[in-house]
């Protein structure tokens, strides 16, 4: 495959059970439209050259809305945002290029962003490009862990972080762009040894920064954009959002 083609894997897998529904998370209604739907938009929109979402809770339900616009991969259990990767990769091992990792829970996010993330990554040349955001109150969220001269060294997440990391309000979206072939280099080597035991994704900035290869961070301009929907309250609010920002 063409080493400039663009792979763009959705996490589209878990259950919402903080949305009192039986119904698929992802398919939960913004707008009129299930959630998902504006992460395949965008996909397409930006020129993906395959769109692979991740599904697991009650596939059968979520796939009709998936099949003719993207592939999908089977993840069950959901052990994690690694192993989600992992059960993915066959779809892309045989690409060269860059993977967009998008959710299917955050429709508010603008397209705008996608593409300044997407050129800050080819622009500087890394391996991997983190979309962080700055909050108020980064409660839960993984931090975002910079070294001297300001570049990102790592990510920690909220129940691992030591409490000077807890202060960081700099935190990790989970939107990110990873060069092809190094992530699959590092996606074997992640392991499910934290607090959660689980498979990070965010992990893989870690080892890459242990390879010696550059990985970077890109701000959101505005952080309500990049929050995902875990409850009817948070939905409300995302509709809200996405008025006032125009999305």
């Amino acid at each position: 495959m063409a080493a400039d083609e663009l792979v763009v894997v959705i996490l589209a897998a878990g259950k919402g059970t903080r949305m009192k529904s039986d119904l698929p998370k992802v398919l939960h209604k913004v707008r009129g439209r299930p959630m998902l739907d504006y992460a395949l938009e965008k996909s397409e929109n930006i020129g993906a050259a395959r769109i692979v979402a991740v599904v697991g809770y009650q596939s059968e339900k979520v796939i009709p809305l998936v099949e003719g616009r993207a592939e999908y991969a089977l993840q069950q259990p959901q052990l994690g945002t690694g192993h989600a990767m992992m059960c993915a990769a066959p779809k892309f091992e045989s690409f060269g290029g860059d993977l967009l990792l998008l959710y299917g829970d955050v429709p508010a996010l603008r397209e705008a962003t996608i593409r300044r993330l997407l050129e800050t990554h080819k622009r500087d040349g890394n391996m991997a490009t983190v979309l962080t955001a700055i909050l108020e109150d980064p409660t839960g969220y993984g931090r975002i862990i910079r070294d001297s001269s300001n570049g990102l060294d790592r990510i920690v997440e909220h129940k691992d972080a030591s409490d000077a990391e807890l202060t960081v309000r700099e935190i990790n979206t989970g939107i990110c762009c990873f060069r092809i072939p190094e992530l699959l280099a590092v996606l074997k080597e992640i392991s499910n040894d934290n607090a959660q035991g689980e498979y990070y994704i965010t992990d893989a900035i870690g080892l890459m920064r242990g390879h010696g290869w550059p990985v970077g961070a890109v701000v959101a301009g505005d952080p309500r954009e990049t929050e995902g929907i875990n409850t009817e309250e948070q939905l409300a609010r995302t509709e809200r959002i996405m008025d006032e920002i125009g999305e």
